[in-house]
């Protein structure tokens, strides 16, 4: 009888460790934007506190790459350390109760520092495991991420209650200090290092199937960030504002099966184009908005499902096309890609609802930009390996 790829790549020395390292330090990705939302509410108005939300983002969206890329130059520990000193000063800048300029600069820091948990994370699986359970690790990395976004706000909200706004703020970076801790005390992190490689000044963004990739998970991310926007104006249609987290908390939890289920599954990227349809088809069923919030719940699973296998797809390819020395940056793109792509999908979306005043056009958006990645992943699920070589054997 076969083996469960899941339980052996969980017992292969280091994994759990390196996964419960990085979900903590990560915790802080779904619990910032809730928590700086609530401390900015008690001051400022909610078009102020969503700037800070949209700053602190986009420090994310640019320092994760350029960290990424400074680690596979030199080694993870150094960087991510720094990283996290200079995000935790960013947050307890902003608890002193700053100014509005002063503000904005400590959510800027608090983003650029964040240490690119994802990116270190997934340049070590291929050093740590035999190349068919590889894509297992992919899969359950993803599953397990969708953690983050379950019990991040839920402990915003939580340490909020208990402590006040500026309680939020400070859980917030203890938990990221405390991930990044744990994570480079994990051998696997000390001992990795980059491949030896020519630098170039494009880094990763000089291989061409990876910035068509990266256009593909804009999309992609365009599709997601658009729901819980969708989410918020149907559930106060349906009477309860409050439904919206039990809503997205719902479909996280789809997403979670998902990955759990594509754990026993051969991820190959060859599949990106059929994963990325069926994703854009399974948001579809929700433009029906049924009245009642309990017939929407299995349609928030269904659109969850098939997330976590375009994502590992995603990162088998990127793992695959990247330039050699390169791929810590890559992988970082990626989620720099998804996450300006949702930012833009959460804008657009609610640009939609105030120009059509009807809960059914707040859905149309996440099928639509879905499915047109579908022609920008093809030439990239069929394409050769690497230009600067086959990847590294595992050590």
């Amino acid at each position: 009888m076969a083996s469960n790829p899941l339980l052996t790549v969980l017992r292969a020395a280091q994994v759990t460790r390196l996964l419960a390292a990085s979900t903590v330090g990560r915790i802080p990705l779904g619990a910032a934007p809730v928590a700086l939302l609530l401390y900015a509410r008690e001051t400022m108005s909610i078009g102020v506190a969503g700037l800070l939300v949209g700053v602190y983002t986009a420090g994310l969206a640019i320092g994760g790459p350029v960290l990424a890329r400074i680690a596979d130059r030199f080694r993870q520990p150094p960087v991510m350390l720094l990283g996290a000193a200079v995000s935790t000063a960013g947050f307890v800048l902003l608890a002193q109760g700053v100014p509005l300029a002063t503000a904005l600069l400590a959510v800027l820091l608090a983003g650029l520092g964040a240490p690119p948990f994802e990116a270190g994370l997934r340049v070590l699986w291929r050093h740590l495991l035999d190349a068919e359970l590889v894509p297992t690790a992919y899969t359950l990395d993803i599953a397990v991420q969708e953690l983050i976004f379950i019990f991040g706000p839920l402990v915003a909200g939580a340490s909020v209650a208990l402590g006040g706004p500026v309680a939020g703020v400070y859980s917030t970076a203890a938990l990221q200090l405390l991930g990044t801790l744990w994570f480079v005390s994990t051998p696997a992190v000390r001992g990795w290092r980059g491949e030896p490689a020519e630098r170039h000044w494009a880094g990763a963004l000089r291989a061409g199937h990876l910035r068509l990739l990266l256009v593909a998970v804009i999309l992609v991310g365009a599709g997601v960030g658009s729901l819980p926007v969708a989410i918020i104006e149907y559930a106060e249609s349906a009477g309860n504002r409050s439904w919206s987290s039990w809503l997205l908390a719902v479909q996280a939890g789809g997403a979670l099966i998902g990955g759990l289920v594509n754990t026993r599954l051969k991820v190959d990227g060859r599949r990106l184009p059929l994963l990325a349809a069926l994703l854009g088809v399974g948001y579809a069923p929700l433009l029906l908005t049924p009245s009642s919030v309990v017939l929407m719940v299995p349609l928030a699973i269904l659109c969850g499902l098939c997330l976590p296998p375009f994502l590992a797809a995603t990162f088998m390819t990127v793992d695959r096309i990247a330039p050699a020395g390169t791929a810590a940056e890559a992988f970082a793109w990626v989620a720099t890609a998804f996450s300006v792509g949702a930012a833009l999908g959460a804008a657009i979306d609610g640009m939609i609802l105030d120009a059509a005043g009807s809960v059914w056009a707040g859905f149309v958006l996440s099928p639509a930009v879905i499915l047109l990645a579908v022609p920008w992943v093809r030439p990239v699920a069929f394409s050769s390996r690497r230009p600067n070589g086959s990847a590294p054997a595992r050590d």
